[in-house]
């Protein structure tokens, strides 16, 4: 299981290169604010029994609110608590596990001063459905230690959505074919947690590309249903050969939660081809 952790923590570049990048996203209110609550019940238990307080931490119960967990190293980077599965590293200084480049961020950011609470993000195993997710994370220097608390994002944002039609329309102008190679080998540039890329090609409204569902490729698109019976293969196919661009929502399986989730996905038109990408917002909006 630690090699499993070395992996998750390589995966981990922005957490200690882009501090100051990150910032709340409105879909994850309730867990942000609960991550945040539990971050500062920590730290206040820390001031006030010290080393004391990391057995507490790394047991399930008083600092662990379901899915969310404390953990905690030193200034050098050792870990010294946790309360989820990366307790498997207590003992042990992280940044043994990380690449040269990575380890002098993480150092780096252990040599900010005790100040306010401050946030970033990175990605990480989620013990709950074995995957690498992106995690949003609060963290607080108290003397020499640093408390951590964080969350998992399992869903893009439009915006993400968006950029991600644009970069992958502007390599369909610009090359397609290798274009729609790279998106059917799974390239991360066009696939990445729940967000992911389908090509369909106008002339035989047939897929040729897809971000993660290879058996798609090759089928009819103008046949496919969503998970509730609607007809949304030539919805999006009347959208982009009347307006060259639309966006339409329907039912979808969800690649990272596996479940049939509220979809939405823009749609342009690129030549002959039909590029799509969407977002999930679950079944509550959120």
């Amino acid at each position: 299981m630690v090699a499993v952790y070395r992996f998750c923590l390589l995966l981990g570049a922005m957490l200690w290169g882009g501090l100051a990048l990150a910032q709340d996203d409105p879909a994850y209110a309730d867990q942000a604010a609960r991550a945040k609550a539990l971050l500062n019940k920590a730290v206040t238990e820390y001031r006030a029994q010290g080393d004391k307080a990391l057995a507490a931490f790394s047991r399930v119960g008083e600092f662990t609110d379901n899915e969310l967990y404390v953990w905690v190293t030193d200034a050098q980077g050792v870990m010294l608590a946790s309360g989820g599965p990366s307790h498997r590293l207590i003992g042990r200084n992280i940044s043994s596990v990380l690449a040269p480049d990575l380890k002098a961020n993480f150092e780096q950011a252990l040599k900010q001063p005790e100040g306010p609470v401050r946030e970033t993000e990175y990605r990480w195993m989620n013990w709950q459905d074995g995957k690498v997710e992106l995690k949003h994370v609060y963290y607080q220097r108290v003397g020499d230690r640093m408390l951590v608390v964080g969350y998992y994002q399992p869903r893009a944002t439009p915006a993400q959505a968006t950029d991600l039609l644009d970069k992958a329309a502007k390599a369909m102008d610009g090359d397609a074919p290798a274009t729609i190679k790279a998106v059917n080998e799974l390239d991360n540039t066009y696939y990445q947690d729940d967000l992911y890329v389908f090509i369909v090609d106008l002339q035989t409204n047939r897929y040729v590309a897809h971000g993660y569902n290879l058996r798609l490729v090759g089928t009819d698109f103008s046949k496919i249903k969503d998970t509730a019976g609607a007809e949304i293969g030539q919805q999006m196919l009347d959208q982009v050969n009347q307006k060259g661009e639309g966006q339409i929502s329907y039912r979808w399986r969800n690649p990272v939660t596996e479940r049939d989730e509220l979809k939405t996905t823009s749609v342009r038109k690129v030549g002959h081809y039909l590029v799509a990408v969407g977002y999930y917002t679950g079944d509550n909006g959120q």
